[in-house]
């Protein structure tokens, strides 16, 4: 595992993720960083750049261009690889893995040796002070990069993470993770697990843009981020990508729930 430290951080900083290729949001994202006056220096991506909509290498050059931190998603550590799946976690055979296929194959040809190399080199986590607190990020997990925690798991999940991450970086007073889509915040045992969210896809709750956090003095929040979806669902259609995700730019819905616990699910209509 390669852990580095940013430092002490001063000011706000802002964590996000899965901007998955959706050009217009991480312009979005941009936008709201500059507003708001942060330095790139403060600003945290989780991982997960490309690998669904239809801009990867663009995403990619910004993000570079930008000087964010990031931590290395399932996504940049199998481009890095050269593998021929996303390591996002799904079911074999399940139709979420059916439905990735097509963004994960296009984010793959559309991804340089250059690319590749940068990838290679992400941390797996990262750690940092901000206003007397010790943070760490990581994308899913620290035991396995592609976890899924949602909101209501297990509390056990919850500290093994904060376990295995204290093992090898010290003690923490928060988490910051990405990967699984929906931003939330808990406090287990006195951490609070902050999860960013995605700004690339809606978090299947209806409504069109993203999610991003922001730390401050007085504590953390997630924000939303609005955006117009039509230059991406545009981009995604021009380029075949039309196995559902595109849709969901537009509806704010997942286009399949089956990774989602059944809590989490929207309920069907009579």
């Amino acid at each position: 595992m390669k852990i580095a430290s940013l430092g002490t951080l001063t000011g706000p900083v802002i964590a996000y993720g899965g901007a998955v290729g959706n050009l217009a949001a991480l312009g979005a994202l941009l936008r709201d960083v500059s507003r708001a006056g942060v330095p790139a220096g403060n600003v945290i991506c989780t991982g997960d750049i490309a690998g669904t909509c239809a801009q990867p290498a663009e995403c990619i050059a910004a993000t570079r261009a930008y000087r964010h931190h990031v931590v290395a998603g399932n996504i940049e550590r199998q481009l890095a690889a050269c593998a021929g799946e996303s390591g996002a976690g799904f079911a074999p055979g399940s139709l979420s893995m059916r439905r990735a296929v097509a963004g994960w194959r296009f984010a793959d040809r559309h991804t340089d040796a250059a690319a590749r190399d940068w990838m290679e080199g992400l941390p797996d986590a990262l750690v940092f002070a901000h206003e007397g607190r010790r943070w760490a990020v990581v994308h899913g997990g620290f035991t396995r990069i592609a976890r899924y925690i949602w909101p209501g798991s297990p509390e056990v999940l919850f500290e093994q993470e904060i376990n295995a991450i204290e093992a090898a970086a010290g003690p923490l007073d928060g988490v910051i993770a990405g990967h699984c889509g929906i931003a939330f915040q808990r406090v287990i045992r006195g951490v609070t697990w902050l999860n960013a969210g995605s700004i690339g896809i809606p978090p299947d709750d209806g409504r069109r843009g993203g999610r991003y956090a922001r730390l401050d003095a007085d504590g953390a929040r997630i924000l939303r981020l609005d955006y117009d979806p039509a230059p991406a669902f545009a981009a995604m259609v021009s380029s075949g990508l039309t196995q559902g995700f595109d849709l969901a730019l537009m509806t704010g819905h997942w286009p399949t729930e089956d990774i989602l616990p059944d809590e989490m699910k929207t309920p069907r209509r009579p």
